[in-house]
């Protein structure tokens, strides 16, 4: 099943974790549309984002010890120049060693493009600290 077909996840307010993100200039293709580029870029801000946030509330998240190992975009709509964006981010699975993020990315109460992603906790398993923040940030 596409990200797309998945309904929850084109409800901004099925993401425990809305991070608000600027839309640059730069970011607009030939036709004044956000360009694919862009949006993987958002997305990238986005799992930083929810890392800081995490690292904030005292989980042990150290920006070098957790690897992306795979990313999975679905293109909804188009997305403009000047508004900006706001990311939903969710943890839709914790694993041993690795963990899986669903974000989603709004524009005007629109969505744009969903992702999931797929983050490894470099050479050890997912400590009991960081395993009950993320669980704090599971959809469903």
């Amino acid at each position: 099943m596409a990200l797309k077909d998945e309904g929850w996840r084109h409800d901004p307010a099925s993401y425990p974790a809305r991070i608000p993100l600027p839309v640059r200039y730069g970011d607009m293709d030939a036709n004044a549309h956000l360009n694919n580029v862009a949006i993987a870029q958002l997305f990238e801000e986005a799992r930083l984002r929810f890392h800081a946030i995490l690292r904030a509330r005292g989980a042990g998240v150290d920006p070098g010890g957790v690897l992306l190992a795979h990313v999975e975009i679905d293109y909804v709509a188009e997305g403009r120049y000047p508004e900006d964006v706001e990311a939903g981010v969710a943890v839709v699975h914790i694993g041993r060693r690795s963990y899986r993020l669903g974000i989603g990315l709004f524009q005007l109460g629109r969505t744009l493009a969903l992702a999931d992603c797929v983050m490894v906790h470099r050479g050890r398993t997912i400590e009991p600290g960081l395993r009950a923040a993320l669980q704090t940030h599971a959809h469903g």
